[in-house]
């Protein structure tokens, strides 16, 4: 019967592509990725700087063996490994997702030099005060006046949306692109929710009821995401 082969090495137009077993034993793997380099590297020994990507699978690895892989297959001069990529998250990144996706909901009035920030989604009961800022990771709903600054998807969301039932913000902010408050705003204040987006890298706002059509994805108060 033929041993299955625990290390896969493939070309790629950026270098190469390690694909590692991840039903054995470390150790077992180890060894195997040694021979493997040993055999291919007179393949590639006239070719300089050779990118490697690592493809871990369902294996979990820790920080010290993932440093060990490294330095395995740096040993071939010509090898840099440019990425290590595993299906398996550790907890401190399970956490951090879930904190991203996590809908906070506070009821309380942010008045001048205040600040409320959370990771993930923001449902605020209550005003945002001139001088007063609510930043969020995903999306900002509002219920109640926004007259300060709205900051959502700081992390790099343009896909996120800012909603307020009376929208005249001194600034918005979604993602890194700004959208600056007008001189005055008319003296009757609206009566429906607005809501802002990124369209073509520039900040819109409009009725609360576009957003079925600019962002149909948004449900549960995940849109962002």
């Amino acid at each position: 019967m033929k041993k299955k082969q625990l290390v896969t090495i493939k070309g790629t137009k950026s270098g190469l592509s390690l694909h590692l077993n991840d039903n054995c034993s470390y150790d077992e793997l180890k060894r195997e990725l040694q021979s493997r380099l040993n055999e291919s590297s007179n393949m590639h020994e006239d070719k300089q700087d050779i990118h490697v990507n690592v493809e871990l699978g369902n294996r979990y690895v820790t920080d010290d063996q993932k440093q060990e892989l490294i330095e395995l297959i740096q040993t071939k001069r010509n090898l840099s490994v440019h990425a290590i990529k595993s299906n398996i998250i550790t907890r401190q990144e399970a956490a951090e997702w879930v904190k991203e996706k996590e809908i906070v909901s506070v009821t309380s009035i942010i008045r001048s030099g205040q600040i409320l920030e959370v990771p993930g989604d923001l449902l605020l009961i209550g005003d945002v005060n001139p001088g007063g800022k609510v930043v969020a990771g995903g999306n900002i709903f509002i219920m109640g006046k926004l007259k300060g600054i709205a900051h959502a998807g700081f992390n790099g969301n343009d896909r996120a949306i800012v909603a307020a039932s009376v929208m005249r913000p001194t600034q918005l902010r979604i993602s890194s692109l700004i959208n600056r408050a007008p001189d005055q705003y008319p003296d009757a204040e609206k009566r429906e929710m607005e809501c802002a987006y990124v369209d073509n890298s520039v900040i819109m706002i409009d009725r609360l009821q576009v957003l079925t059509q600019v962002r149909p994805n948004l449900t549960n108060l995940e849109g962002g995401h």
